[in-house]
């Protein structure tokens, strides 16, 4: 199984961009789903992202449609979240997962489905 390790978090003002990586390591990520999740402090893990494991079916929370972009680089064993035009509000610890699936076009923000998670990045936004 791979370990996943996320990076690319930090401190940004309203309005900026960061992109995280999740990747992994001690295998790849063939063959897995991946989702990107958040929480913040007093609040429910929740779905941000997903991709299926080769990239062909993609899905967003309604909430970052249109600002955030999840992609992935099998030969790499990376997957990506770029975040743009982020808000004071999205500040949580970001979390990827990883799900083992047959299902090429399997996608989904739903937590309970994910059987790896890595250790998280904290995104603050704030001015």
């Amino acid at each position: 199984q791979p370990q996943l390790v996320e990076s690319g978090g930090g401190l940004v003002q309203p309005g900026e961009s960061l992109r995280l990586s999740c990747a992994a390591s001690g295998s790849s990520l063939d063959g897995y789903s991946i989702g990107w999740f958040r929480q913040a402090p007093g609040k429910e893990r929740e779905g941000v992202s997903c991709v299926s494991p080769r990239g062909g079916a993609l899905d967003y929370a309604d909430s970052v449609k249109g600002r955030f972009t999840i992609s992935r680089d099998n030969d790499k064993g990376t997957v990506y979240l770029q975040m743009n035009s982020l808000k004071p509000e999205e500040t949580a610890v970001y979390y990827c997962a990883a799900l083992r699936t047959t299902r090429q076009f399997m996608c989904t923000t739903r937590a309970a489905y994910y059987e790896l998670w890595g250790q998280g990045t904290q995104v603050t936004v704030s001015s």
